[in-house]
């Protein structure tokens, strides 16, 4: 990843959050509940979720300056949004979480040199080293990944409630 690619996607990383706002501002609450099918997250979890992913995340790109060579802990989305009771956290708080974590992040990854993006760690999920590059491509597309889940989430609520399209 050459240093213009580089800078492109830190600022599609930074711009995730405007777009989960958007994407969530004209959603009416009630939908957040809905579960589109049995084994999927309502709205509500999605961003539960992704208030731990954007920690997650956070803990790995340090890591990643800091430390590189070390290794990185996997974890079970499923099980975390079971044994952290997701549907009953505060989805608000969740939100706050997501926005200060990924602008801190964001804000530190436009101050380090080009060189600290060749740093590399290890991950317990993959084979190969874990590079700078690829958490950029994982996370840059996070959030624009749930937003379309949450838009079928939404759509799922529509059509069982009958609500008009009006988004």
């Amino acid at each position: 990843m050459n240093s213009v690619e580089c800078r492109q996607k830190i600022e599609l990383y930074g711009a995730g959050f405007a777009l989960l706002s958007a994407a969530l501002a004209d959603l009416p609450r009630e939908a957040w509940q809905h579960r589109p099918a049995p084994a999927e997250w309502c709205i509500h979890e999605i961003v539960v979720h992704l208030a731990d992913s954007e920690s997650m995340a956070a803990l790995r790109a340090r890591k990643l300056i800091t430390e590189p060579g070390s290794w990185l802990m996997g974890y079970e989305e499923a099980r975390w949004a079971d044994a952290l009771q997701y549907s009953a956290q505060n989805a608000d708080n969740a939100l706050r979480i997501i926005q200060l974590v990924r602008q801190t992040t964001y804000e530190l990854l436009r101050t380090l040199p080009d060189a600290a993006f060749d740093h590399v760690v290890q991950h317990e999920e993959y084979e190969q080293p874990y590079t700078f590059d690829m958490w950029l491509d994982i996370y840059s597309r996070h959030i624009p990944e749930h937003i379309e889940q949450i838009q079928r989430a939404y759509e799922a609520w529509r059509l069982a409630t009958q609500q008009p399209d009006e988004t």
